[in-house]
């Protein structure tokens, strides 16, 4: 390394190239004058540190447990509080901002001022809140932390600064908002009570003014006690006793009556001047029983009593019915409008609703337009103004949890032209029957920024749905909705044992692989499954294509050639099969679902052409795929799993090649295959997986149809409890080899003792390699999905893991690898349930402990030994030699489990490359990765001329490369001398179903990226790169020659890896398990960034989290939202622009003229003055020890003038125009008082005058 020349910064990398080439054979590529050596290398890099830092820019998604909503009429934006301290707040389609407290307390109530650009929150922790509005991020402005009382309900007059604070004991103080500290002033419960009553009245559960006078405070305690206080005189005006509990209180815009709602169901209206008994007791869904009972209800939490100016009031609720009839109907929300009732029902509870009228003043007529109803999983918005009360359709991506998220995938820099598509064939999908009128809640500003470019975001879900998103100017719009489903036969109800085991979900979608260019998609399903689609602008009826393949290899199955031939790798489910073998069962040899055989009418969009399915061998089901990867120019499509590796010709409908992932080595099998690895028919020791599995099946089959919760019932503690009851159900003897070595012959395992407890998941301590795999679900899973990257079965043996096997040295036999079985099925886990590569550090003790106490201290459980007699202490050595080694570490002590696992496939890549180091040409490759570090090439002779490709074979192979890492492998990437991103061939898109051509024969149109097309100085070649999660490395090809090594962790682990470009340039971008995310430079592998930006708390979060181009990523923050962040420096420094204004300046709407009668009669008495009661001065100052003032960095009185950009500009212009304005009409008031004095004046003068004019001196 040492003798490399570092690369240089400042000076810009080339920019890979496109050519058409007609063909992807193996004829692509020019000769080359010489192969290029590592001193040949040295790529001139621009990007530095200063390019990089993390922002998070927006989210989308439903709030995560909502807890509370507000409304601001005036500026018509909408605000949402949640369960873990969020806030989001929404105004038209881009305005959508998300805002966090920092102590994650739940919000429990929001109060706007209205058209101040401000927001007060209550949280539970007893704080309140200002934020400024009038920036583009929320920012808090003031804090006040109540010491002694608990916040229970808040009531903020519209224009008035004093907010009143109910608490848990019955008091009330009140807050001054500009100043956030406490008023002098206290209504305390005793006075607001007789004082012959001895019983608390409870908690205030209500506050408001009266519409007729802003004097007079309206107390509602939960007991049924409600309270008129008048602020002037300090004095009860009225008392109100209920033998119910109060939930809410809503006035009648006169404000001479309200209405109560109660814990009985029941409604009562209070008329002022009576307030004995109400004057109107209804139960709106409570009957009277034949024995003159009333029927009882459930209570009505809430009520809004709102009249129209052309109509009759309404009156709308939610809750209320009876007992019998809530027991089978979901949660509903009423309208009473005059005598109609409209029941409207809910698919989840309610959790808070509002009515949204035209004025923000309360003693006006309402007119109500719209209800806002907040679901626990779902938003919508009545229209009151249509009889049949449609909802308004949705503009904000709340759909995204419709079903739980199980993947996710994010492309930036698409073609331009497949967003419209997808767009127009989506439209077709929507649903009618929405309201006509514009979506109410539109406020705030939305531009589209300067840097916008297409960008896609796609999720599957747990229902076998894949989802296509509009991601671009970070908004989020539903585009294309694909429904994987529709492929199979719907399964029946107890038909088999694999419909038993996965019948809960079983289309729930793994994994997706997507060409935007050739617009081939690819989906992987939880029941083993493999799905292509091509997209086309028509519909068709279509036969689609099964295949079905047998992907279950044990390492002592040598077969001969002649015997291969005879025992295809794929099988006929109706061929015959030899008489007792475990293959004629029921369920061998057949898939876990049954493909729709007849055709199929597939509508436009993405059609499905092809289904791969793993079949179920000697009574075990199919293991779970675990990569995938797909080429439209080679026409392959190639996935993997912990048995071994399947590719596919989707062109001809064939399997390629279908081989363990032992035989994957190459040169070091007894003998050479290409295309297949069969599998004979045998009786096996499968006997005692059958012992096991019979009181497996009956027992667990219960619990794996309950061992998925949805996303919204995640629990950590579930996760513990599972954890503590791990045993290890096998304990067998351990090879003393460590390494592969092919003169040593590991005596085989000649007995395996089966375990007859529950299936449970392990946690190992140890392992064969530096990287593993580790199924951590959150519910009660019941079975071993993953271990150490390798899934364990009736029908696995154990292995060593070490050295790679010396090409030219004959094979000896191989150890036999069984274990015991457990079917990885179950109801589809989220995506925060999911497996999660754990690996452990095999070079320094430290590390080992480190790790252990890193996952005793996320998961609390201890570390157990899989003997299930003692406790074994480990005792860990450090055997790493070199950094290339590839010798474990081992203790004398190992369990059973860490022996019988197997290589899983974990990560492949198809691009031009030199399969051997003697290649002089490139050639289509097949990269595949797996969990023990190991990278293996596979070449492929593909036919040059488009006949030839639809009807002669290709073939491929093992070409005995290997190359080591340390740790699961998870991303291949190649980049040409010049350091540029080298991009897969791919097919120009056609649509299969377009009509033909006579004259013009469609033909496939390739476009391939060679590793020569940009480079000349050092001939061909290019540069592989290769990240695993511990290590990267560089390496040149074809020489294989390793330019540059990084150990990227050692302490912890990589969750997701991605070379992508930006700022004109590549990089690797990385996700680690500690919650760091790192950049390194390419080909040099130069720490760019490193920055502690999220801990690993949640699962999801590593399942779902993703880079892409332009400095982006996502990730499932929630079970029901997706962030987003940029790692740019150049987007964080432009985010604001691309953000939307909440605030914005608006003229707040005048009071309506009361006539002379009305204004005199029923009017207001007196102003009043709340600065005179509440001030210091009148009230005097609150006890420090009640609250805890904390400033913000600016006051409310500084809040406009500090606001920034054009609002703030123009709200500046605005305040200083009224200002002036003021002035003008004071100066013509004043000149119009000196003009009338002058009249006067002259009047007298002139009346003087005349008086005097005709008399003499003498006579004045």
């Amino acid at each position: 390394m040492k003798k490399f020349r570092k690369v240089l910064d400042g000076l810009s990398s080339s920019s890979p190239g496109g050519v058409a080439s007609p063909s992807c054979g193996s004829a692509a590529g020019t000769p080359t004058a010489h192969a290029p050596t590592p001193q040949d290398i040295h790529v001139q890099e621009t990007l530095v540190s200063e390019n990089f830092q993390i922002c998070k820019t927006v989210r989308h998604g439903f709030p995560y447990q909502p807890t509370c909503l507000a409304f601001d009429p005036v500026q018509k934006i909408l605000a949402i509080g949640s369960r873990t301290g969020g806030i989001r707040i929404l105004g038209r389609p881009g305005v959508d901002c998300y805002s966090q407290h920092e102590s994650g307390a739940a919000v429990l109530q929001l109060q706007f001022l209205i058209n101040e650009g401000a927001l007060v929150t209550a949280c539970a922790d007893d704080t309140l809140h200002l934020w400024n509005l009038r920036q583009r991020r929320p920012a808090i402005l003031h804090s006040l932390k109540f010491n002694r009382e608990r916040i229970t309900f808040c009531h903020l007059p519209f224009q008035s600064k004093w907010l009143y604070v109910g608490t848990e004991r019955g008091n009330t103080h009140i807050v001054n908002i500009e100043s956030f500290v406490l008023s002098g002033y206290v209504i305390m419960w005793n006075k607001a009570i007789e004082l012959a009553t001895k019983a608390h009245p409870g908690p205030v559960v209500h506050l408001s003014d009266s519409p007729k006078d802003e004097g007079k405070l309206l107390i509602g305690f939960e007991s049924g006690t409600v309270v008129q206080w008048d602020l002037r005189s300090k004095k009860v005006d009225f008392r109100i006793y209920y033998d119910e509990a109060i939930h809410s209180v809503s006035w009648h815009h006169e404000g001479k009556q309200f209405m109560c709602s109660h814990s009985d169901g029941s409604l009562t209206m209070w008329n002022l001047r009576n307030t004995a008994r109400p004057i109107q007791i209804t139960y709106p869904h409570g009957k009277i029983l034949k024995d003159g009972r009333k029927e009882s209800c459930k209570p009505i939490l809430k009520v809004e009593y709102k009249t129209s100016r052309n109509s009759e009031p309404y009156v709308i609720f939610s809750g209320g019915l009876s007992y019998d009839k809530s027991g089978g109907r979901r949660p509903t929300l009423t309208i009473m409008h005059g005598k109609a009732i409209t029941v409207l029902e809910m698919d989840h509870p309610i959790v808070e609703f509002l009515v949204l009228c035209d004025t923000p003043y309360s003693n006006e007529v309402q007119d109500p337009y719209a209800v806002v109803v907040l679901l626990e999983k779902d938003f919508i918005v009545v229209d009151l103004t249509q009889s049949n009360f449609p909802i308004f359709e949705n503009p904000y991506p709340m759909d995204i949890h419709e079903s739980p998220v199980t993947c996710t995938a994010y492309f930036a820099e698409c073609p331009p032209d497949i967003i419209p598509i997808l767009y127009s064939i989506g439209a077709k999908q929507k649903k009618t029957g929405y309201s006509h009128k514009e979506w109410p809640v539109s406020g705030g500003t939305w531009t589209l920024g300067s840097q916008t470019y297409p960008e896609i975001i796609v999720t599957g879900h747990a229902d076998g749905t894949v989802k296509f998103w509009d991601a671009s100017a970070i908004t989020l719009q539903m585009l294309y909705k694909l429904k994987t489903s529709k492929v199979f036969e719907k399964p029946k109800a107890g038909e088999g044992r694999a419909g038993e085991l996965v019948e809960e979900d079983p289309y729930a979608i793994q994994m997706v692989s997507w060409c935007p260019h050739s617009r081939l998609f690819c989906v992987v399903g939880i029941s083993a499954h493999v799905i292509l689609y091509r997209f086309s602008k028509h519909d068709a009826n279509t036969q689609i294509v099964s295949l079905e393949v047998r992907l279950q290899f044990d390492s002592e199955d040598v077969i001969s050639p002649s015997e291969a031939e005879n025992n295809p790798c794929f099988s006929d489910p109706s061929s015959p099969q030899p008489p007792g073998s475990p293959g004629s069962g029921t369920q061998d040899s057949l898939p876990c679902l049954k493909v729709k055989s007849r055709p199929v009418r597939m509508p436009p969009g993405y059609q499905a052409e092809m289904v791969v399915q793993l079949q179920w061998v000697d009574g075990e089901p199919p293991q779970q795929i675990t990569s995938l990867d797909i080429n439209s120019a080679y026409g392959l499509l190639a996935f993997g799993n912990c048995n071994g590796l399947t590719v596919v010709d989707f062109l001809q409908k064939t399997i390629l090649m279908c081989m363990g992932t032992l035989d994957l080595y190459g040169a070091a099998d007894p003998y050479q295959r290409l295309t297949r690895s069969p599998r004979k028919n045998r009786q096996s020791t499968s006997d005692f997986c059958m012992r096991g599995l019979s009181h497996f099946y009956s027992d667990s089959k219960k619990r794996i149809r309950t061992s998925y919760q949805s996303l919204t019932e995640l629990s950590d503690n579930q996760v513990s409890m599972d954890m503590e009851r791990s045993k290890s159900p096998t304990s067998v003897p351990y090879p003393s080899s460590l390494h592969y070595d092919p003169r040593s012959m590991p005596e085989p395992v000649a007995s395996l003792r089966a375990s007859h407890c529950s299936p449970v998941f392990y946690l190992l301590d140890n392992v064969k390699g530096p990287g593993r795999k580790l199924s951590l679900p959150t519910d009660l899973k019941t079975d071993l999905d993953h271990v150490n990257g390798h899934c364990t079965s009736p029908t696995s043996q154990p292995c060593s893991v070490g050295k790679p096997r010396i090409t030219g040295v004959p094979e000896g036999p191989r150890l036999t690898r069984r274990g015991p079985g457990r079917p990885p099925f179950r109801k589809a886990q989220s995506a925060a349930c999911m497996e999660i590569s754990l690996p452990v550090s095999s070079h320094t003790e430290g590390g080992h402990a480190s790790r252990r106490a890193m996952l005793q201290q996320l998961h609390g459980v201890s570390m157990y030994s899989h003997d299930e007699h003692h406790t074994t202490s480990y005792n860990w050595s450090e055997r790493e030699s070199r950094e290339n080694s590839f010798s474990r570490s081992r203790s004398s002590s190992v369990s059973s489990i860490d022996r019988d696992t197997k290589e899983s496939v974990t990560t492949l890549q198809f691009g031009e490359s030199y399969g051997r180091k003697g290649d002089a040409l490139p050639t289509a490759c097949l990269w595949v990765g797996t969990s023990l570090g190991v990278v293996l090439l596979l070449p492929i002779s593909i036919p040059t001329e488009e006949e030839e490709r639809m009807e002669e074979p290709i073939t491929m192979g093992p070409s005995g490369t290997v190359l080591m890492l340390k740790g699961s492998v998870l991303r291949f990437a190649f980049l040409d001398c010049g350091g540029a991103l080298i991009q897969s061939p791919y097919e120009v898109w056609r649509d299969p179903n377009g009509p033909e051509d006579p004259d013009r024969p469609r033909r496939r149109k390739l476009i391939n990226f060679s590793p020569s097309s940009s480079q000349e100085a050092c001939g061909d070649g290019h540069l592989a790169v290769v990240c695993s999660e511990k290590q990267a490395k560089v390496i040149l090809m074809p020489t294989q020659a390793v330019l540059f090594t990084h150990n990227i962790t050692e302490s912890s682990f990589l969750l997701r890896a991605d070379v992508v470009s930006v700022c004109n340039s590549v990089c690797l971008a990385c996700f680690c398990a500690n919650g760091h995310i790192m950049t390194l430079s390419l080909p040099s592998l130069r720490p760019l960034m490193d920055i502690n930006y999220l801990p690993l708390t949640d699962l999801r979060i590593a399942r779902t989290f993703v880079f892409t181009n332009g400095g982006q990523a996502l990730y499932l923050s929630s079970p029901t939202e997706i962030q987003r962040l940029t790692y740019s420096q150049e987007m964080t420094d432009n985010l604001q622009d691309m953000l939307g204004e909440l605030f914005t300046p608006i003229e707040t709407p005048e009071a309506q003229n009361k006539g002379f009668l009305k204004g005199f009669f029923g009017g207001n008495a007196q102003t009043f003055d709340r600065e005179e009661l509440f001030g210091e001065a009148a009230a005097g100052k609150a006890s420090r020890s009640l609250a805890q003032h904390i400033p913000g960095p600016m006051g409310l009185e500084n809040m406009k003038a500090a606001a920034g950009g054009v609002v703030g500009d123009l709200a500046r212009a605005r305040i200083a125009l009224d200002q002036r304005g003021e002035r003008l009409g004071e100066l013509e008031e004043r000149t119009a008082l000196m003009m009338n004095s002058a009249e006067t004046f002259s009047t007298h003068a002139h009346q003087v005058m005349l008086k005097h004019k005709d008399k003499k001196w003498y006579q004045l």
